[in-house]
């Protein structure tokens, strides 16, 4: 995936920030809300005193979620007006969420997150498959955690959501989250295989696994890993 494809994505998701946050709103949608946020909670296990990284926060939901529960956050998207909008919407918890333009695929850029005090947690909701170079997010997200951290991610489900023939190989296609969004958003497909050894290079054990459904209770269309 080119540096190039990063950039048309961002344009992209420029054009499309205010439509998402009306979209979203202050609570995501059902999709978020049923399919995603429950196991992604589950798994994450956030407590009081955790201090999280919430990766491509779009306008901010899940952040602000964490932070009424008295956690720390810091949470960026690579989309300038998307963190403009975040910072309006969740403007309740200035003492507890951080809200930074950064961009997932350089590891200079994740790496320039790093504060005072490390990261317990990570999270990424729906995002990585909206992500042109996943490796240095690994890479850097394995650095800013404690020993022992947690990094729980969710993503469309690459055996049943890919809309093109292709499986094995590595490919970027167009495609519509919300039905209207001004701009169709650049999907990043990667099989299972892909994923997994992505983490397992980085130094990161898969101890948590799930798959969610959505419009068919026999098809998921999530994991969360």
């Amino acid at each position: 995936m080119s540096k190039a494809e990063t950039e048309e994505s961002r344009k992209r998701w420029e054009e499309n920030a205010a439509f998402w946050d009306a979209a979203m709103g202050d609570a995501s949608n059902e999709f978020h809300r049923r399919a995603v946020s429950p196991k992604v909670t589950e798994l994450l296990q956030p407590e009081k005193g955790d201090y999280i990284l919430d990766i491509a926060c779009g306008n901010g939901n899940y952040s602000v979620y964490l932070a009424a529960k008295g956690i720390r956050v810091t949470a960026f998207d690579y989309s300038e007006k998307m963190i403009a909008l975040a910072k309006k919407r969740q403007a309740a918890y200035p003492d507890r969420i951080e809200f930074c333009v950064a961009d997932a695929t350089s590891r200079q850029s994740m790496m320039a997150l790093r504060r005072e005090h490390p990261y317990t947690k990570a999270v990424s909701n729906m995002a990585i498959m909206d992500i042109a170079d996943i490796r240095p997010l690994f890479e850097a997200v394995h650095d800013l955690l404690v020993e022992h951290g947690i990094f729980v991610f969710s993503t469309q489900h690459p055996c049943f959501v890919t809309r093109t023939d292709k499986y094995m190989t590595a490919h970027s296609y167009e495609g519509e989250a919300i039905l209207g969004q001004p701009q169709k958003q650049l999907y990043f497909h990667r099989s299972l295989q892909d994923l997994f050894n992505v983490c397992f290079d980085t130094g990161f054990v898969i101890d948590g696994f799930a798959e969610t459904c959505w419009k068919n209770q026999e098809i998921p269309e999530v994991i969360i890993v």
